[in-house]
């Protein structure tokens, strides 16, 4: 099985590729479509340089690869992927033989997160318009992290279970520290993630924003309610 995970950013989507890194049946990779969208947009985020230097910024040959077979003599092969990424011109057809699930948060969580990263994000930015659009062409379950972090367990299965994947209990635990797979970008956003072992408790109240944060929370919220209203529950 090939799953392509779908999310924006600071989504827990580091701890979904995580969790399923430590099931012994899964490749994982880490948003590999990350060098071409910064090569072909010249956007200016952090470690831009880097990112393009290091990792491989040509879209057709990321795309042959994902359509390529399971590497590292696993069974099964975890995607990490961002619609925001994919800007027209980049090819998406190796998507039609995975398995999609789109992971999603409330925009107010996420843009009080991001902005701690990186300053002034717009919409495009967090990417929930382009999600919903990727979601209309490759429809699949809908999973909301604070869904997760309020019930690992149950909900892991239930995407297990949803999806026809055994279910190995081995996806709620990992050790601390970063992975080989993690993308060069790992230094600047994943340092919570690499002090955790497990999935963080359930998330506390929504925080307030104001001005421009509150705008642009206001302005992705439509795209987010859309994809939940199509999320599993318990």
């Amino acid at each position: 099985m090939k799953i392509a995970m779908w999310s924006g950013p600071r989504n827990l989507s580091t701890a979904m590729m995580y969790s399923f890194g430590a099931r012994d049946d899964f490749a994982i990779w880490d948003e590999p479509f990350y060098a071409p969208y910064l090569a072909a947009t010249g956007l200016d985020h952090p470690m831009r340089d880097k990112i393009i230097a290091t990792h491989e910024s040509d879209p057709a040959k990321v795309a042959a690869r994902c359509a390529g077979p399971v590497p590292n003599g696993k069974k099964h092969w975890y995607m990490k992927h961002m619609p925001l990424h994919m800007i027209d011109g980049f090819p998406l057809d190796w998507a039609g033989d995975c398995v999609n699930v789109h992971l999603i948060r409330h925009p107010a969580r996420v843009i009080a997160s991001y902005a701690a990263k990186r300053e002034n994000p717009t919409l495009d930015d967090i990417g929930y318009r382009q999600h919903l659009e990727l979601f209309k062409r490759f429809p699949g379950l809908v999973i909301d992290s604070s869904d997760i972090r309020d019930n690992p367990e149950g909900m892991l299965k239930k995407l297990c279970e949803t999806i026809g994947l055994d279910w190995n209990p081995a996806a709620l635990h990992w050790p601390a520290g970063g992975r080989t797979e993690d993308g060069i970008w790992a230094s600047h956003w994943y340092g919570a993630i690499h002090k955790s072992t497990g999935f963080a408790g359930a998330e506390g109240p929504l925080p307030t924003l104001s001005g421009e944060a509150a705008r642009l929370a206001a302005a992705a919220l439509p795209y987010y309610e859309a994809l939940a209203a199509e999320k599993i529950t318990l």
